[in-house]
């Protein structure tokens, strides 16, 4: 990999700690990253967090940066793309739940005098933990296999399926009462 002048310098700059490797990041890749942002959260004012939370990131991992693992960009770009990703998730969970503020519990009533066929799973889904949440999404709602989730969301697959199971043994609770 050949490093440009300015890379290197930024690099540097970096893991001696100096702030002045800030200035240099945003003005040479503020607006890349943000472009990435943006077509993720599809939200102007979620994206300007979004990027100055990046930075935010690359200036407290700066020492973990390893040139001969990545291109600088390489490791700016995904540490942007995954908290655009985080942010996303973030902002549609705080939005859904301010959409049900409304919603009065006076009318809900115990699952067993419920019609189990007619239930709505994703409302079930939606009161689990979010990390069990994102992981039943993406396999059931999004139809990936355990490997594309764990790819596309960065979880090791053996994490993935321990949130898969203890998720759907949740949900059962919600389907089963009696046998829990």
């Amino acid at each position: 990999m050949s490093i440009t002048p300015i890379e290197k310098k930024i690099i540097n700059l970096l893991h001696k700690g100096d702030k002045r490797a800030l200035n240099l990041l945003y003005e040479n890749y503020s607006n890349s990253l943000y472009g990435v942002i943006l077509k993720i959260t599809i939200n102007e004012e979620v994206a300007q967090d979004a990027l100055q939370e990046t930075f935010i990131k690359v200036w407290k991992n700066a020492s973990k940066y390893d040139a001969s693992k990545a291109k600088l960009f390489t490791w700016l770009f995904r540490i942007a793309r995954n908290t655009a990703i985080d942010k996303l998730r973030s902002f549609n969970n705080r939005y859904h739940k301010e959409v049900q503020i409304d919603k009065s519990d006076v009318y809900i009533l115990p699952t067993s005098d419920l019609n189990q066929d007619v239930m709505d799973i994703k409302e079930h889904v939606g009161r689990l933990e979010e990390k069990y949440q994102i992981v039943l999404d993406a396999l059931f709602f999004q139809g990936m296999t355990q490997q594309e989730a764990s790819d596309e969301l960065e979880i090791p697959l053996g994490t993935i399926k321990s949130r898969l199971k203890i998720g759907l043994r949740e949900l059962k609770k919600v389907y089963s009462p009696e046998n829990n």
